[in-house]
């Protein structure tokens, strides 16, 4: 670009913030430059008045239902008005508050700060940024007045990025050039509503055709150019996906939508719901590795689903009208739950699974929940509440615990309540038409229709009168010592374990290197023996095994995983029990396990009747 060129556009860039710039918009400078050491700089210029006056950093962040804003990794805060530095001081009960004395005169509050992005980050433990790649979550680098809607605080912000690196994002451009991106003002709750993900290998895939409206693209980054190598067949299916959601809601609650999509092993994984879009993160062989491919495959399905559900339609505890305010999760059965059946289902109507990988992934989960032990005291509802808990804590004694059971035991519940409308109405309808009705037409812009478990029995109703509440309240309310299977065994099939191994199982145990024994002895094992979990109950708990143990070796061989399930198999023809050795600290003890039973893998088997769950997987479109 030549220098003339540059001076028109950059005039062009200022005359248009200038009008669009009003007494009470914030503008957020980011600098991405140092992405690659996991450090962005950031700049607001912010409205005061003189006086005392307060700033928070957003706490309570949407999609992770508790007060996860990444608070540690804000540093080097600065303020300054009028070319002098104020003195800050953080509130001594609120920590997320910052106190400030406004001198006489000033208009506007200079606030520099910086955000690492090492750890504890919003949308997970781990980085966010390499040399190739970076996700910036826009709460982790803004402050807002204190009391203020989220509605109603206008930003304008702007990135610079490292030299050569491509960006995709829902949020409009304003103006581009010289590094510098800037874009059009938003409310502030969509902008932290609106991430932007960048790299040195970009690729943007189209999966709406030219001239169709709202346009869905898919941005891609990732460490290399090999990772963006998503085939024609893949593509084809995140199409068909566009066109299933469509036809299950009958309507759009966004202008446009990006599926934002890094593929990396250096950065954290993760999944975030936004309306306009969903900020993915896999590892960067996704979309080349078989095993990879399958455990992933149903990510963007599901965040994509959370745009109706959890973005437009959002439980009244969640729909929260600031980033300080406390979140409610009693309807995370709903928000997360719902959303987890309708995205398996839809991975498997828009190709992305076919109807053996669905029904294994699902086997894998009614196991997985029937073989939980904390069942037996802790109701799902209280997994809910209890989110800002759980979501800290690691895999030891998980299955007495329970963990974020309101993600995949409504899964079931769902596929029960789908399974009962069908019945109900002799075939005529189904979910799908609860999902129109409480989630499609017309279509809008982005908004919040907050809901309560009323309206949602309501609506269920309203397609097929039942005591949907009095169903939903024993599944979710009361304690349930097996997983609710009444939904799979009404599909026609039915949950049964063998020495076959479950294809989904398989694929989780080569990517983290791991061994599931939860089906026979009873416990998990990472590759170096380390016991992560043990079920109450099972027989490797009663023989007084524990999770952090480490299996040494099995029947006087050194400890191999194949040394493991070759002793499990030989077990059933075998009436000695296994002779475990097990570190445990610094002392070594020999642990007896009392099991004949094989190796036990779950899967779905056809029982006589109508297959219920063959007719829910049929796409709705051609």
């Amino acid at each position: 670009m030549n220098s003339l060129r540059k001076y028109a556009v950059t005039l062009a860039g200022l005359t248009l913030l200038a009008q669009v710039s009003t007494a009470q918009t914030i503008h957020l400078a980011v600098d991405l430059a140092d992405a690659p050491r996991n450090i962005y700089h950031a700049t607001l210029a912010i409205p005061v008045k003189p006086g005392p006056f307060t700033l928070v950093y957003p706490k309570w962040i949407p999609g992770n239902h508790r007060p996860s804003g990444p608070l540690p990794n804000l540093t080097g805060v600065r303020m300054e008005a009028g070319g002098q530095s104020i003195p800050w001081e953080r509130d001594s009960v609120d920590m997320y508050a910052f106190h400030v004395e406004v001198p006489a005169g000033a208009t506007e509050l200079q606030v520099s700060l910086d955000a690492i992005t090492e750890s504890g980050n919003s949308a997970g433990s781990g980085r966010l940024a390499s040399s190739n790649v970076l996700d910036l979550n826009w709460n982790e680098v803004v402050l807002y007045p204190q009391g203020a809607k989220s509605d109603d605080v206008e930003v304008v912000p702007s990135v610079d990025l490292p030299a050569g690196w491509k960006f995709g994002t829902a949020l409009e451009v304003a103006w581009e050039g010289r590094g510098r991106v800037t874009f059009r003002p938003v409310s502030l709750t969509t902008l932290i509503d609106s991430p932007l993900i960048a790299g040195t290998h970009f690729r943007k895939v189209e999966l709406t055709k030219r001239g169709e409206t709202p346009v869905h693209v898919i941005d891609m980054v990732s460490e290399s150019e090999a990772g963006l190598a998503i085939t024609p067949a893949d593509e084809a299916a995140y199409r068909k996906l566009v066109a299933e959601t469509g036809a299950l809601f009958g309507a759009r609650h966004y202008l446009h939508y990006d599926f934002l999509y890094t593929l990396s092993d250096q950065v954290v994984g993760r999944g975030l719901e936004h309306h306009q879009s969903s900020d993915n993160g896999v590892g960067e062989q996704t979309l080349t590795d078989p095993d990879l491919h399958l455990l992933e495959a149903g990510l963007l399905p599901h965040e994509f689903v959370h745009s109706w559900n959890g973005k437009y339609r959002r439980p009244a505890g969640l729909a929260t009208p600031n980033y300080q305010e406390p979140m409610r999760g009693d309807l995370l059965w709903i928000y997360e739950g719902l959303t987890e059946y309708l995205g398996d289902v839809l991975t498997a109507r828009s190709g992305l699974w076919t109807p053996e990988q669905y029904r294994e992934a699902l086997a894998e989960t009614a196991a997985m929940l029937d073989h939980r032990a904390g069942r037996s005291w802790r109701p799902l509802e209280d997994t809910a509440r209890s989110v800002q808990l759980l979501r800290l804590l690691g895999p030891p004694w998980q299955s007495w615990r329970r963990g974020l059971d309101y993600y995949p035991e409504p899964e079931l519940i769902w596929l029960e309540v789908d399974t009962t409308i069908r019945k109900q109405t002799h075939g005529q309808k189904s979910l799908d038409d609860f999902c129109r009705g409480f989630y499609g037409p017309p279509s809008s812009p982005p908004k919040v229709v907050s809901y309560t478990f009323d309206d949602v029995v309501r609506g269920l109703n309203e397609v097929a009168p039942y005591d949907w509440a009095k169903l939903l309240n024993e599944r979710v309310n009361k304690i349930q010592p097996h997983a609710p299977m009444a939904g799979i065994e009404g599909g026609g099939w039915r949950l049964v374990y063998n020495d076959k191994p479950n294809a989904y199982v398989h694929a989780e145990e080569q990517h983290r290197k791991f061994q599931n024994q939860f089906y026979s002895l009873g416990f998990e094992a990472r590759a170096d023996g380390e016991l992560v979990d043990v079920i109450p109950g099972s027989p490797a708990y009663a023989a007084g095994i524990g999770p952090g143990m480490k299996i040494i070796a099995i029947n006087g061989r050194l400890w191999s995983k194949d040394v493991l399930k070759e002793a499990v198999r030989a077990s059933k023809e075998n009436q000695k029990p296994l002779d475990l050795l097990i570190s445990n600290a610094e002392f070594v003890k020999s642990y007896s396990v009392d099991y004949h039973g094989g190796l036990q893998s779950p899967h779905l088997e056809r029982t006589p009747g109508d297959d219920l769950l063959d007719e829910i997987l049929k796409p709705l479109t051609k």
